[in-house]
């Protein structure tokens, strides 16, 4: 059993930036692919990014990249979602999830999800 919790999420002007964390509970954490998804009020879930459980592949939403950055600590048990140059359009909620197996943006395809923090940006 794998338990989530994120942070850091908060209100900033657009161009500005927030760094996400993830923290997971569980010895196998280290073990599990994750990925970073948001969803905004009256839209579906969208998928913005995933590593691999070593942390040595990352996979980003076309809208996000260049601009977002996944990376994970493993001997922490964290995950982090580091977002620059943010736009209103990112506005949403964002959560974390984990999965076994290979990484993906397919929000089916996870096991473990957090129950999100809130990401606001203002024009």
């Amino acid at each position: 059993q794998v338990q989530l919790v994120e942070s850091g999420g908060g209100l900033v002007q657009a161009g500005g930036s927030l760094r996400l964390s993830c923290a997971g509970s569980g010895r196998t954490f280290s073990t599990y692919a994750a990925g970073w998804f948001r969803q905004a009020p009256g839209k579906e879930r969208e998928f913005v990014a995933a590593i691999s459980w070593s942390g040595g592949s990352t996979y980003y939403a076309d809208s996000v990249k260049g601009r977002f950055t996944i990376s994970r600590d493993n001997a922490k048990n964290m995950v982090y979602l580091q977002m620059n140059s943010l736009k209103p359009e990112d506005t949403a909620v964002y959560h974390c999830a984990a999965r076994r197996g290979i990484y993906s943006d397919y929000g089916g395809g996870y096991d473990y999800w957090g129950q999100g923090t809130q990401v606001t940006v203002s024009s």
